[in-house]
């Protein structure tokens, strides 16, 4: 290592987590904070169980204010997004409908999956929510395809973010902003609102979410963050941290950028197929790779897919763990586990692992455990396994 790539890792290490609007909130409401792509965030509130159970059956509420909000506003927005995203905005057709997409590389690799809102029905003004790990590689895109396109790119770093999520959310939503249920109770799943006129400036709230159940995710200033966060505490919903966020997006089989996908993985490989619009000959960056890489997957019969695995025996799956299929034959294959965790929900390990398409829903495969050439065996099923609450496979 030469000194100055020594001085760039010292750096690093020594700069400080970034902090979000409620990091006071947090620390009143005994949250363990931990460093978390580079923001101090909490894991729990004391308790990862009984967040996750919550936001199962009633409500739970996550800061994700550390995740990128950028406003794009220009006559050229929209062609400009045709242009950045696999799947296509002109599927938005009124304000406040959203739009989930993965931004791709020339070579079809995921730089990021986000949520696009449009936000005026002249389709002039868009916002994007993406991932705060890859905020700097998303900002280098954004501007590289932005070039030659009539479009102003804005950063909104003084924007906060709760998720407020719960078969019971929107309804102690609404008792804690009365004004907002008309609102509310008219939102469709992946439709936004702006909350201008009843709120002010900043406030928007749509009903998406990371956990598999209902809810909304709602935007407003920094500054309004915190007493916002008390009065949902205050109508019963509980704040949840990391670790329950990330066991509710695994049971309702949800991605992890950096996890489950990342710019060696194209969309086919990580269950985002359903996200690419490619009917029509629109232009978007990664396109022909895309095309090309699946045709010749399926030729030489290379061809990965996303699938759920299920430990029904004791024991935990965990991520880079190898996936063998047909063990000890001729015929035997390898995937690779991606994501791994106990499922409160379940009672059982679960995993999302990449493995070659030719394997079906219901087969077994085996995982070694502990490394030592004592294979189990593990269950193959069809992503989700848990959605509304309920468990989305049979026993």
């Amino acid at each position: 290592m030469t000194d100055t790539q020594n001085t760039a890792s010292q750096n690093a290490q020594n700069q400080a987590p970034k902090r979000t609007p409620l990091y006071q909130s947090h620390v009143d409401s005994d949250g363990k904070l931990v460093d978390f792509s580079g923001w101090e965030l909490p894991i729990h509130y004391g308790s990862q169980i009984e967040e996750h159970e919550a936001v199962r059956t009633d409500a739970g509420m996550f800061d994700v204010s550390h995740m990128v909000v950028t406003d794009i506003e220009g006559t050229d927005a929209k062609v400009w997004l045709q242009k950045l995203l696999a799947n296509d905005v002109d599927k938005l057709k009124t304000a406040g409908k959203a739009l989930y997409s993965g931004m791709l590389n020339e070579q079809g690799g995921v730089i990021d999956d986000l949520i696009v809102y449009l936000m005026n029905d002249e389709a002039t003004e868009y916002r994007i929510v993406s991932n705060a790990a890859t905020r700097d590689k998303d900002m280098a895109q954004f501007h590289k395809v932005a070039e030659g396109f009539d479009i102003a790119i804005t950063e909104r770093p003084e924007l906060a973010m709760l998720a407020v999520q719960g078969p019971n959310a929107i309804e102690k939503l609404a008792q804690t902003k009365p004004r907002w249920a008309e609102t509310l109770t008219a939102l469709k799943p992946f439709v936004g609102a702006d909350l201008t006129d009843i709120e002010g400036k900043d406030w928007f709230v749509a009903r998406t979410g990371y956990t598999g159940e209902d809810g909304v995710e709602i935007i407003m200033h920094g500054d309004d963050a915190p007493a916002f966060f008390e009065q949902l505490k205050a109508s019963g919903i509980k704040p949840a941290g990391l670790g329950a966020r990330d066991t509710l997006r695994m049971e309702a089989g949800m991605n992890l950028y950096g996890h489950d996908m990342d710019e060696t993985i194209n969309p086919y490989e990580c269950n985002m197929g359903w996200t690419l619009a490619l009917k029509d000959e629109r232009d978007f960056v990664g396109r022909e790779a895309l095309v090309s890489k699946r045709q010749q997957s399926k030729d030489d019969n290379t061809a990965m897919k996303q699938v759920g695995l299920l430990l029904t025996t004791r024991g935990v799956l965990r991520e880079g763990m190898t996936v063998t299929i047909n063990q000890g034959t001729d015929n035997e294959q390898t995937g690779i586990i991606t994501s791994g965790t106990f499922s409160p929900s379940l009672k059982n390990s679960i995993a999302i692992a990449r493995v070659p398409a030719s394997i079906s829903d219901d087969d077994i495969v085996q995982v070694d455990l502990r490394g030592k050439g004592k294979f189990v065996d593990v269950r193959v099923l069809k992503l989700p396994f848990v959605r509304n609450g309920k468990q989305q496979f049979d026993s």
